[in-house]
C-alpha cells in the first residue's frame, strides 16, 4: 500500500517524499507519507494522483481533508496516511521531527516508568 502511494507521488513529481513507520508510536496508522507540492495546483494534483493509483490498486480512502485550500491535504487510507503540503506549511509543522524515533524512545521510557520497570 505504501509503495503504491509513494509511486503515485513520485509520478506526479512530488518533492522530498518521506515514508515514516509509526507503528511503534501510535495506533492511528502504520505509516505516514509526507510530500511537498510546489503550489496549490501541484498539491491537488498529487492528492488526485494518489487517490487514482490507490483506487486502481483496490484501496479506498477513509477520508480527505484540506483539498479545497490545498495548503495541506491529508488523505487517510487507515493503514497509510498521506500528507501533502506546500513548503512553508511543511516547514512549520515538521511532521518528520514530530514522528521521529526519539518520540518512540520517549514513549518507551514513559511506559517503563509507569509500569515500574527499570
Amino acid at each position: 500500500m505504501c509503495e503504491v502511494a509513494q509511486a503515485a507521488l513520485e509520478e506526479a513529481k512530488g518533492d522530498n517524499i518521506v515514508v515514516l513507520d509509526v507503528r511503534q508510536l501510535t495506533d492511528i496508522t502504520d505509516y505516514m507519507i509526507v510530500a511537498t507540492g510546489t503550489s496549490e495546483r501541484h498539491v491537488k494534483t498529487l492528492a488526485e494522483r494518489v487517490l487514482e493509483r490507490m483506487r486502481e490498486a483496490g484501496w479506498r480512502h477513509l477520508g480527505m481533508e484540506g483539498f479545497e485550500d490545498a495548503d495541506w491535504v491529508l488523505v487517510d487510507f487507515v493503514d497509510v496516511v498521506v500528507h501533502i503540503m506546500r513548503p512553508p506549511t511543511r516547514q512549520r509543522y515538521n511532521l518528520e521531527g514530530l514522528w521521529d524515533e526519539n518520540l518512540g524512545e520517549l514513549l518507551a521510557s514513559e511506559k517503563s516508568h509507569s509500569t515500574g520497570a527499570l
